[in-house]
């Protein structure tokens, strides 16, 4: 498909979205929630691509820089969540302890894909390269979506003050998340920069480069505010540093999300317009978020059937993590987090697009996002059922 046309699809698909009314399917609480969460997006991306193949690899690889677009935004409407003044109220023990759940789930979810691409020689093929892969997995399987968190909360109807708390404790998980997928990406990137030189020095080379293009990206929207006494033109200062940002992480291959996740938040701590930049996020967030899960839906690649049954298994593992966290180690939000979102899915698609070379399916890339897509939808299928868990009191002991 030409990919002029196939652009102008996603926009006018992307912007109509955004003035659909759901109806609310107050019989099945899950489906509803699927609903509101953009499942049949998905299913619109997997219509125009795998079957109809109106968004063949050939336009899908053009739409390269409009995904890394998505993924950036995303990564940047998430940065805006990391205000320091919210961060240092975190006692230490609650970093703790979601550190540790982190790393329970980081276990579990890599030792776990690590024994079925040994035992399923197909897994293996999809599932490459290898230890990127996996940890690639287990990062998205850490990673909460605090929207989708708190839109089950208001669904379940919790009252407003634990709703934000479960929001933040999300937030908490996902940059733990974030911050394995950071290091797994700089410890085994695809093109060394130094013939010989060690893995630490090619670490060192490449957080550097995130942090540099980050930090330009949010040092430069700084600038362009301050330079202007109308604040009018933000919106547009804002695009045009997402923009930079998307394309810095996509051309340097150290991820749109990293950049502007960073970005956005130096910007949030420095800038006097905070708050105008988290509204202006919110308010472009559907028509983009709609644009990137048709792209989601799109670019499904699915080349052995194991694909299905292991992606089920990692997430119900997920889910069984995250309920050992909740008797354990976290007992108020351990469960009250499973629900994700798009902050998942667009790190799995910045491996697709990192390791695979360009945004179409194959080359193991693929597989990886579709692994994740799917145990993104069995979590979101449970999380109603996770809150209220979460939200059960504890038995009390007669003695």
């Amino acid at each position: 498909m030409n990919p002029v046309l196939a652009l102008a699809l996603l926009l006018a698909a992307g912007l109509a979205a955004t003035h659909l009314s759901l109806p609310r399917l107050r019989q099945h609480l899950s489906l509803h929630l699927s609903v509101a969460g953009g499942a049949p997006l998905v299913l619109a991306g997997l219509l125009l691509g795998p079957g109809l193949g109106v968004l063949d690899p050939t336009a899908l690889r053009a739409l390269a820089p409009v995904t890394a677009l998505a993924i950036g935004w995303i990564g940047a409407g998430f940065g805006a969540q990391l205000e320091w003044r919210f961060a240092r109220r975190i006692p230490r023990r609650v970093w703790g302890l979601a550190a540790l759940q982190a790393g329970v789930i980081l276990l579990v979810t890599v030792l776990t894909a690590w024994l079925l691409a040994r035992a399923v020689p197909a897994l293996a093929s999809a599932w490459r390269p290898r230890l990127p892969a996996l940890l690639t997995l287990a990062a998205a399987a850490i990673v909460s979506g605090p929207s989708a968190v708190a839109l089950v909360a208001r669904t379940v109807g919790v009252r407003r003050s634990l709703t934000r708390a479960f929001a933040r404790a999300a937030v908490l998980d996902t940059a733990l998340g974030g911050l394995v997928f950071a290091l797994a990406l700089a410890l085994y990137h695809p093109r060394q920069p130094f013939a010989g030189g060690g893995v630490a020095l090619a670490w060192a080379y490449w957080v550097a480069i995130a942090v540099v293009s980050s930090g330009g990206v949010g040092v430069l929207f700084l600038w362009l505010s301050r330079l202007r006494t109308d604040t009018s033109a933000l919106g547009l200062d804002l695009l045009g540093v997402i923009l930079c940002g998307s394309g810095l992480g996509y051309a340097a291959e150290v991820s749109p999300f990293v950049v502007c996740a960073l970005a956005t938040a130096l910007i949030v701590n420095l800038s006097p317009h905070r708050r105008r930049v988290q509204a202006l996020l919110a308010a472009w967030d559907p028509p983009i978020y709609a644009v990137f899960l048709i792209l989601a839906g799109a670019l499904v690649d699915l080349p052995t059937a194991w694909l299905l049954p292991a992606a089920l298994l990692l997430g119900a593992i997920r889910l069984a993590a995250r309920w050992v966290a909740a008797r354990y180690l976290r007992p108020s939000v351990g469960l009250a987090t499973v629900a994700q979102g798009g902050v998942a899915l667009a790190i799995a698609l910045s491996f697709t697009l990192i390791y695979s070379g360009s945004a179409a399916p194959g080359r193991g890339g693929g597989s990886v996002f579709t692994t994740v897509l799917i145990a993104v939808a069995l979590a979101q299928a449970f999380a109603a059922r996770a809150m209220a868990l979460a939200l059960r009191p504890a038995p009390v002991e007669v003695r």
